[in-house]
């Protein structure tokens, strides 16, 4: 996936994107993080065309997606929208089950489908015959991350997907999210203004500036062992008490303290 000098500027003159070009290597997962205002979400939907640049191009295996079917387009992406996007009339099932049946699919042998990937995303099968609004938030995330599976997609786009839910469960579903990527190798694209949650989700990391103007592109190492300037440096906390680190020597054993002396691991 390339995005090759791409901005939009809307009719009332607001740049929300200004000249951005980055390429999202096959199987890799890029984590896209600024503050509100960066472009971030724009970026992303430029990706399934909800929404068109009005300048440069936005290629999938070197083909310009303008140039694909706006709807069959969208349903060879997974597109997990913040706070799940679940259609509140149907089941669960049904709606992991929906762009399958669009596609052909016969319901019966979707729904069997779909009972698999609520399997695989951690969720009980028993629930599938529930509504989203039975769900706790984190149960409907899962939802949501299985729907976007359900076509098999090469491509996953997740727009702060875990936003919605409590520290815990967004750490459950970070986790879950890690496992899923190492076994099913998808190329995602997440959208997220949590520099944390990119550090650990994402291979490469993209910090932008107010209107999609790229501080600084690399792995989470990179970024934090060589910011580009200060304003990523803040951006990512390079300074912060739990990133600066030390060694303590407690019963002979090495101890990973931070800065305000607060246990984090053990160094093996």
């Amino acid at each position: 996936m390339e995005f090759r000098n791409v901005g939009k500027t809307y009719p009332d003159g607001t740049v929300a994107v200004a000249g951005f070009s980055h390429t999202v290597p096959s199987h890799a997962t890029v984590a896209l993080v600024g503050s509100s205002g960066s472009g971030k979400t724009t970026l992303l939907r430029m990706v399934n065309r909800m929404i068109d640049p009005t300048s440069g191009t936005v290629l999938i295996d070197d083909q310009d997606v303008r140039e694909l079917d706006r709807v069959a387009l969208r349903r060879r992406i997974g597109y997990v929208p913040q706070a799940g996007g679940l259609l509140p009339h149907r089941t669960v099932v049904d709606n992991v089950a929906t762009v399958p049946v669009l596609d052909g699919t016969p319901r019966r042998a979707a729904r069997t489908a779909a009972l698999d990937l609520l399997a695989l995303v951690g969720l009980d099968p028993a629930l599938a015959r529930r509504y989203p609004a039975q769900l706790s938030g984190g149960q409907q995330q899962r939802v949501a991350v299985a729907r976007a599976l359900a076509a098999d997609p090469n491509i996953l786009l997740m727009d702060e997907p875990f936003g919605a839910v409590d520290p815990i469960v967004r750490r459950e579903l970070q986790d879950e999210m890690l496992r899923l990527q190492a076994e099913l190798g998808k190329t995602v694209v997440i959208v997220t203004h949590d520099v944390d949650e990119a550090f650990r989700l994402a291979d490469d990391v993209v910090v932008l500036r107010t209107g999609g103007v790229v501080a600084q592109t690399g792995t989470p190492k990179s970024i934090v062992a060589a910011p580009a300037d200060d304003f990523v440096r803040e951006f990512v906390g390079v300074d912060r008490p739990d990133r600066t680190l030390t060694t303590a020597e407690v019963e002979g054993r090495r101890v990973v303290v931070d800065a305000n002396g607060r246990p984090l691991g053990i160094l093996r």
